[in-house]
Protein backbone atom coordinates (compact mmCIF):
# COMPACT_ATOMS: atom_id res chain seq x y z
CA UNK A 1 0.00 0.00 0.00
CA UNK A 2 1.51 3.62 -0.56
CA UNK A 3 0.64 6.25 1.65
CA UNK A 4 0.37 10.02 0.33
CA UNK A 5 2.39 12.43 1.57
CA UNK A 6 -0.33 13.74 4.03
CA UNK A 7 -0.97 10.28 5.45
CA UNK A 8 2.34 9.23 5.77
CA UNK A 9 2.83 12.67 8.22
CA UNK A 10 -0.03 12.01 9.61
CA UNK A 11 1.58 9.10 11.32
CA UNK A 12 3.53 11.13 13.72
CA UNK A 13 1.02 14.52 13.85
CA UNK A 14 -0.63 13.98 17.14
CA UNK A 15 2.36 13.96 19.07
CA UNK A 16 3.22 17.26 17.17
CA UNK A 17 2.68 20.96 18.32
CA UNK A 18 2.92 23.71 16.78
CA UNK A 19 6.16 26.13 17.75
CA UNK A 20 4.93 29.26 19.34
CA UNK A 21 6.82 32.52 18.00
CA UNK A 22 9.80 34.82 19.77
CA UNK A 23 8.13 37.04 22.37
CA UNK A 24 7.60 37.01 25.93
CA UNK A 25 8.46 34.02 27.48
CA UNK A 26 10.01 32.43 24.03
CA UNK A 27 13.69 32.25 22.77
CA UNK A 28 14.24 34.85 19.84
CA UNK A 29 16.63 32.74 18.55
CA UNK A 30 15.12 28.63 19.15
CA UNK A 31 11.82 29.60 20.85
CA UNK A 32 12.18 27.51 23.26
CA UNK A 33 10.86 28.34 26.73
CA UNK A 34 12.64 31.04 28.50
CA UNK A 35 11.94 33.34 31.73
CA UNK A 36 10.03 35.90 30.46
CA UNK A 37 12.74 38.39 31.61
CA UNK A 38 14.75 37.60 28.83
CA UNK A 39 14.84 37.66 25.40
CA UNK A 40 17.13 34.20 24.38
CA UNK A 41 17.46 31.21 26.27
CA UNK A 42 20.85 30.37 27.95
CA UNK A 43 22.73 28.73 24.97
CA UNK A 44 21.55 31.11 22.29
CA UNK A 45 22.89 33.65 24.44
CA UNK A 46 26.26 32.13 25.15
CA UNK A 47 27.24 31.47 21.20
CA UNK A 48 27.27 33.28 17.98
CA UNK A 49 24.19 33.03 15.47
CA UNK A 50 25.64 33.07 11.92
CA UNK A 51 22.09 31.35 10.80
CA UNK A 52 19.68 34.11 10.05
CA UNK A 53 16.32 32.25 11.42
CA UNK A 54 15.93 29.35 12.93
CA UNK A 55 12.51 27.71 12.55
CA UNK A 56 11.50 24.54 14.50
CA UNK A 57 8.73 22.60 12.59
CA UNK A 58 7.40 21.09 16.02
CA UNK A 59 8.37 20.70 19.73
CA UNK A 60 9.96 17.57 20.48
CA UNK A 61 9.48 17.33 24.71
CA UNK A 62 12.23 14.15 25.60
CA UNK A 63 11.42 10.62 25.61
CA UNK A 64 8.32 11.73 23.55
CA UNK A 65 7.42 9.64 20.65
CA UNK A 66 8.38 12.40 18.41
CA UNK A 67 12.14 12.60 20.55
CA UNK A 68 12.26 8.88 20.49
CA UNK A 69 11.86 8.92 16.75
CA UNK A 70 14.18 11.90 15.62
CA UNK A 71 16.50 9.72 17.76
CA UNK A 72 16.44 6.39 16.44
CA UNK A 73 15.56 6.93 12.60
CA UNK A 74 19.01 7.09 12.34
CA UNK A 75 20.58 4.46 14.87
CA UNK A 76 17.32 2.07 14.71
CA UNK A 77 17.21 -1.77 13.00
CA UNK A 78 16.67 -1.40 9.12
CA UNK A 79 13.05 -1.92 9.22
CA UNK A 80 12.56 0.91 12.04
CA UNK A 81 14.76 2.96 10.21
CA UNK A 82 12.59 2.29 6.60
CA UNK A 83 9.29 3.14 8.38
CA UNK A 84 10.33 6.65 10.14
CA UNK A 85 12.47 8.08 7.01
CA UNK A 86 9.26 8.52 4.31
CA UNK A 87 7.19 9.99 7.43
CA UNK A 88 9.82 11.96 9.16
CA UNK A 89 10.26 13.52 5.14
CA UNK A 90 6.88 13.59 4.45
CA UNK A 91 6.73 16.21 7.44
CA UNK A 92 9.25 18.02 6.12
CA UNK A 93 7.72 18.00 2.64
CA UNK A 94 4.01 19.59 4.17
CA UNK A 95 5.97 22.38 6.30
CA UNK A 96 8.27 23.46 3.55
CA UNK A 97 5.91 23.73 0.86
CA UNK A 98 3.65 25.81 2.80
CA UNK A 99 6.22 28.12 4.34
CA UNK A 100 9.51 28.18 2.85
CA UNK A 101 8.60 31.31 1.33
CA UNK A 102 7.92 32.74 4.73
CA UNK A 103 11.59 31.34 5.99
CA UNK A 104 12.70 33.00 2.28
CA UNK A 105 11.32 35.90 3.17
CA UNK A 106 12.52 36.33 6.66
CA UNK A 107 15.98 36.26 5.62
CA UNK A 108 15.39 38.79 2.92
CA UNK A 109 16.51 35.94 0.31
CA UNK A 110 16.87 37.22 -3.58
CA UNK A 111 13.58 34.55 -4.35
CA UNK A 112 10.55 33.30 -3.00
CA UNK A 113 13.01 29.75 -2.65
CA UNK A 114 16.51 29.61 -1.44
CA UNK A 115 19.03 28.47 -4.25
CA UNK A 116 20.64 25.50 -2.19
CA UNK A 117 19.10 23.08 0.25
CA UNK A 118 21.62 21.03 2.47
CA UNK A 119 22.03 19.35 5.89
CA UNK A 120 24.20 19.52 8.86
CA UNK A 121 26.46 16.72 8.83
CA UNK A 122 27.20 14.34 11.96
CA UNK A 123 30.33 15.71 13.85
CA UNK A 124 32.67 13.00 12.56
CA UNK A 125 33.90 12.03 9.24
CA UNK A 126 33.66 8.45 9.65
CA UNK A 127 29.88 9.31 11.33
CA UNK A 128 29.11 11.24 8.59
CA UNK A 129 29.19 8.70 6.16
CA UNK A 130 27.46 6.08 8.06
CA UNK A 131 24.57 8.24 8.73
CA UNK A 132 23.09 9.43 5.47
CA UNK A 133 19.39 9.02 6.54
CA UNK A 134 19.03 12.97 6.62
CA UNK A 135 20.64 13.68 3.56
CA UNK A 136 18.04 10.98 2.10
CA UNK A 137 15.46 12.82 3.79
CA UNK A 138 15.93 16.32 2.27
CA UNK A 139 17.72 15.39 -0.95
CA UNK A 140 15.41 12.47 -2.03
CA UNK A 141 12.63 11.81 0.54
CA UNK A 142 11.38 15.26 0.39
CA UNK A 143 10.00 16.61 -2.64
CA UNK A 144 10.43 20.73 -2.39
CA UNK A 145 13.83 20.08 -1.41
CA UNK A 146 15.55 17.27 -3.84
CA UNK A 147 16.13 19.04 -6.98
CA UNK A 148 18.41 22.18 -4.94
CA UNK A 149 20.22 19.66 -2.88
CA UNK A 150 23.53 19.23 -2.43
CA UNK A 151 25.97 17.67 0.17
CA UNK A 152 27.89 21.22 0.59
CA UNK A 153 29.00 20.61 4.24
CA UNK A 154 31.75 18.00 5.84
CA UNK A 155 32.98 17.59 9.09
CA UNK A 156 36.58 18.26 9.18
CA UNK A 157 37.13 15.86 12.37
CA UNK A 158 39.71 17.94 14.50
CA UNK A 159 36.82 19.79 16.77
CA UNK A 160 34.44 16.49 17.08
CA UNK A 161 33.98 16.56 20.83
CA UNK A 162 31.38 17.96 22.54
CA UNK A 163 28.08 19.96 21.20
CA UNK A 164 29.47 23.16 21.69
CA UNK A 165 29.58 25.93 18.88
CA UNK A 166 32.93 25.90 16.94
CA UNK A 167 33.84 27.61 14.06
CA UNK A 168 36.02 25.25 12.58
CA UNK A 169 33.65 22.02 12.70
CA UNK A 170 32.69 21.82 9.09
CA UNK A 171 33.86 22.95 5.72
CA UNK A 172 32.16 23.71 2.60
CA UNK A 173 32.69 21.99 0.04
CA UNK A 174 30.24 23.20 -2.94
CA UNK A 175 30.24 26.54 -4.10
CA UNK A 176 27.74 29.36 -2.24
CA UNK A 177 29.35 32.59 -2.84
CA UNK A 178 26.07 35.12 -3.12
CA UNK A 179 24.09 32.14 -2.50
CA UNK A 180 20.73 31.92 -0.37
CA UNK A 181 21.19 28.91 1.48
CA UNK A 182 17.96 26.59 3.27
CA UNK A 183 19.84 24.67 6.55
CA UNK A 184 18.14 21.31 7.56
CA UNK A 185 18.31 18.89 10.22
CA UNK A 186 16.99 17.31 12.61
CA UNK A 187 16.96 17.99 16.00
CA UNK A 188 17.74 21.49 18.40
CA UNK A 189 18.88 21.05 21.64
CA UNK A 190 21.46 23.82 22.01
CA UNK A 191 22.04 24.60 18.22
CA UNK A 192 25.67 23.88 18.48
CA UNK A 193 26.27 22.13 15.71
CA UNK A 194 23.60 24.16 13.75
CA UNK A 195 25.52 27.22 14.35
CA UNK A 196 28.84 25.60 13.52
CA UNK A 197 27.69 24.54 9.72
CA UNK A 198 26.06 28.09 9.56
CA UNK A 199 29.06 29.47 10.16
CA UNK A 200 31.15 27.75 7.72
CA UNK A 201 28.21 28.47 4.85
CA UNK A 202 29.05 31.99 6.10
CA UNK A 203 32.75 31.86 6.02
CA UNK A 204 32.35 30.21 2.34
CA UNK A 205 30.31 33.41 1.08
CA UNK A 206 26.58 31.97 1.49
CA UNK A 207 24.29 35.46 0.99
CA UNK A 208 22.19 34.04 4.09
CA UNK A 209 21.68 30.83 5.89
CA UNK A 210 17.87 30.05 7.06
CA UNK A 211 17.50 27.04 9.05
CA UNK A 212 14.71 24.39 9.24
CA UNK A 213 14.63 22.25 11.93
CA UNK A 214 12.31 19.41 12.90
CA UNK A 215 12.37 19.51 16.42
CA UNK A 216 13.00 21.63 18.90
CA UNK A 217 14.47 19.38 21.87
CA UNK A 218 12.94 20.07 25.20
CA UNK A 219 13.20 19.28 28.53
CA UNK A 220 10.06 18.76 30.55
CA UNK A 221 11.32 19.62 34.29
CA UNK A 222 12.27 23.32 32.94
CA UNK A 223 11.17 25.89 35.54
CA UNK A 224 11.96 29.77 35.25
CA UNK A 225 13.76 31.31 37.72
CA UNK A 226 12.13 31.70 40.61
CA UNK A 227 11.03 27.97 40.29
CA UNK A 228 7.61 29.21 40.57
CA UNK A 229 6.18 29.31 37.10
CA UNK A 230 5.27 26.35 34.90
CA UNK A 231 7.75 23.53 33.58
CA UNK A 232 8.45 22.95 30.00
CA UNK A 233 6.09 19.76 30.63
CA UNK A 234 3.10 22.54 31.68
CA UNK A 235 3.37 24.83 28.98
CA UNK A 236 3.39 21.91 26.34
CA UNK A 237 0.32 20.39 27.43
CA UNK A 238 -1.30 23.74 27.40
CA UNK A 239 -0.46 24.14 23.67
CA UNK A 240 -3.20 22.89 21.10
CA UNK A 241 -3.66 19.50 20.16
CA UNK A 242 -3.87 18.92 16.40
CA UNK A 243 -0.76 20.04 14.45
CA UNK A 244 -1.66 22.73 11.83
CA UNK A 245 0.28 22.87 8.49
CA UNK A 246 -1.06 26.40 7.83
CA UNK A 247 0.55 28.56 10.76
CA UNK A 248 4.79 28.32 12.08
CA UNK A 249 6.70 30.02 14.87
CA UNK A 250 7.62 33.43 11.76
CA UNK A 251 3.73 34.25 11.77
CA UNK A 252 2.39 35.63 15.18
Amino acid sequence: MTLTVTEAAATYVNAMRNVLPAGPGVCDVCHTFIDPGYSRCYACSSQPSPLDVVVPITYSEHLSQMHKVLRSYKDGDHASQRYMMPRLASILWLFLESHEVHVAAAVNAQQSQFDIVTSVPSSTPDGDERRANLRWIVGLGCHPTAQRYERVLHPTGGVAAGREFNEGRYVATVDVVGKDVLLIDDTWTRGGHAQSAGAALKAAGARTVGFVVIGRHISPGWRPRPPDGPTSAELLAGLPRGYSWDTCCLER
